[in-house]
């Protein structure tokens, strides 16, 4: 209350502290109530959100049940598109299979006497050929005997033995029957593909081609061809140090009872596999070398960061994918920064290919690539609210300088496809072969022949062919036709001052 004091209203000290509190209080509970009001809508997102992540939870836990559902493409669209060759223009090369060059059997198929409705002569006006190809009724082994001599020298008296051209190996005695190189390049061929086990190979060639061996047998053999393949297999991991550009990757993998991994690195002429205990720095670097100087072409594994003196770029079909995965639990403003990124990442594409098509001008490209490299830059300055988002700005953070490398190299790949596809086989066999390999033996021998194999097959040579004339050979030397024809230049730049 206020009092008076000589004619003039005094005002109360007590009072104005009250109303100040008043005012403190009030200005308080208008805050709390937009706090209350903030966490309702926060509450309610929530909920939503939870909501939708049961559903998904749900579906992911009914298709795990599934035989079928790793291969399942999910919901059918309302309106696909027709199945088949695309009609016009867009058909494709037409073609069809040509008539064989060679004819084993002819077979004569006559007219009938008379027509089958109605009972009249039938005349012959023409004869057709048709062409039938198939296997042999019966598939018989090939057997040939090799006369060997043996001899001695008349000066030392050291013991002389011939070797034909086709022979394998110069064993004699209880080792004089032997499988020959063709059968052991099919065994490998159905060991690498399919994953069979030693037992089912040993069945096929005994049941199909009449050609008895065990499976203790073939796996002695493959292991010969392993020894054979181990020089080349050696050159082909120095080629891959010397490359421009290496796209390495790697899976799980069993080694007896042992956790391992499986590592591939995949090059413009070359594949090489190795199996490795650890997933780690010194792992990789025991193919590609601590000091590699050419582009790695990877995902976002840390341990790939460490080779500091590399260029790198990193697989834009890996962020792509995060992308994906961030936008089917965004909710509101959260689905902003994947979309944004997805936006970046799909330019980056289409200025690639304007720039394989030769629709832009080396200037040109280089201030698209600029500006694509200061807009991300922009939207990784920012700091999104969402825990997920958070996550994939820190991860493009440390990828920044990796994500456009692709832009100003002609000829590197965008993402890590290469290395990709050459894991889906051994992961086809893993999966059928209980897991990897009983012993690290085993292990280096498969590695050996499917890094030849593949290769082979990279620079689409014949990888029977290549096979066969290892293992005629009188010693394992490097099979010249898969090592590169002539040594690419890395890329001339200064080494980089920090890792990317």
């Amino acid at each position: 209350m206020a009092r008076v004091d000589r004619g003039e209203i005094v005002p109360c000290p007590l009072c104005e502290s009250t109303q100040r509190e008043n005012r403190r209080l009030r200005a308080r509970i208008e805050e709390l109530e937009k706090e209350i009001e903030r966490l309702v809508k926060q509450h309610d997102r929530d909920q939503e959100e939870l909501s939708h992540l049961k559903i998904l939870l749900e579906k992911t836990r009914r298709a795990g049940k599934r035989q079928a559902a790793p291969f399942s493409k999910g919901t059918a669209k309302e309106q696909p598109r027709r199945p088949g060759r695309k009609p016009g223009s867009k058909y494709g090369k037409k073609a069809y299979r040509q008539p064989p060059k060679r004819v084993n059997e002819t077979l004569e198929a006559p007219l009938p006497k008379s027509c089958p409705d109605c009972g009249g002569e039938v005349e012959q006006e023409r004869v057709v050929p048709q062409f039938q190809v198939d296997l042999p009724a019966v598939i018989e082994s090939w057997v040939t005997q090799f006369l060997v001599s043996i001899g001695f020298c008349t000066r030392c008296s050291r013991r002389i033995q011939g070797r034909h051209p086709h022979q394998t190996s110069d064993a004699l005695g209880a080792a004089a029957s032997q499988v020959g190189p063709r059968a052991l390049a099919l065994a490998a061929e159905l060991k690498l593909s399919t994953g069979m086990s030693y037992a089912k190979l040993s069945h096929l060639l005994e049941s199909t081609f009449d050609l008895p061996v065990t499976p203790g047998g073939l796996c002695l053999a493959l292991q010969r061809l392993g020894r054979a393949a181990k020089p080349t297999y050696e050159a082909l991991k120095q080629s891959v140090r010397e490359a421009p550009w290496v796209s390495p990757d790697e899976t799980g993998w069993r080694v007896g009872a042992v956790s391992a991994w499986l590592w591939v690195y995949v090059t413009n002429w070359a594949t090489v596999y190795a199996v490795e205990a650890g997933r780690g720095f010194q792992e990789a670097a025991k193919i590609l070398g601590e000091d590699f100087r050419g582009i790695l072409v990877r995902d976002g594994w840390i341990a790939y960061r460490l080779f500091l003196d590399a260029l790198h770029q990193t697989c834009l079909a890996h962020l792509l994918h995060r992308c994906h995965e961030n936008l089917e639990t965004a909710l509101g403003g959260t689905a902003r920064f994947p979309h944004a990124v997805k936006r970046l990442l799909k330019r980056a594409l289409k200025l690639r290919d304007r720039r394989d098509a030769g629709e832009i001008s080396e200037h040109g490209l280089a201030v698209a690539t600029g500006k694509l490299k200061a807009a991300m830059k922009r939207l990784l300055n920012g700091r999104p609210q969402e825990e997920e988002n958070r996550r994939f700005a820190k991860h493009l953070r440390n990828e920044q300088e990796a994500l456009f490398t692709f832009l100003e190299n002609p000829g590197l790949p965008a993402t890590n496809h290469p290395a990709e596809q050459a894991l889906r086989p051994v992961v086809a066999t893993r999966k059928n072969c209980g897991g990897g390999h009983r012993t690290w033996k085993g292990a280096r021998t498969s590695v050996q022949i499917a890094t030849v194999w593949r290769t082979a097959l990279q620079q689409e040579l014949n990888p029977r062919r290549i096979i066969v004339t290892m293992l005629r050979s009188p010693k394992p030397t490097v099979v010249q036709d898969l090592l590169p024809r002539i040594d690419p230049p890395n890329p001339a730049r200064p080494p980089p001052s920090s890792p990317t």
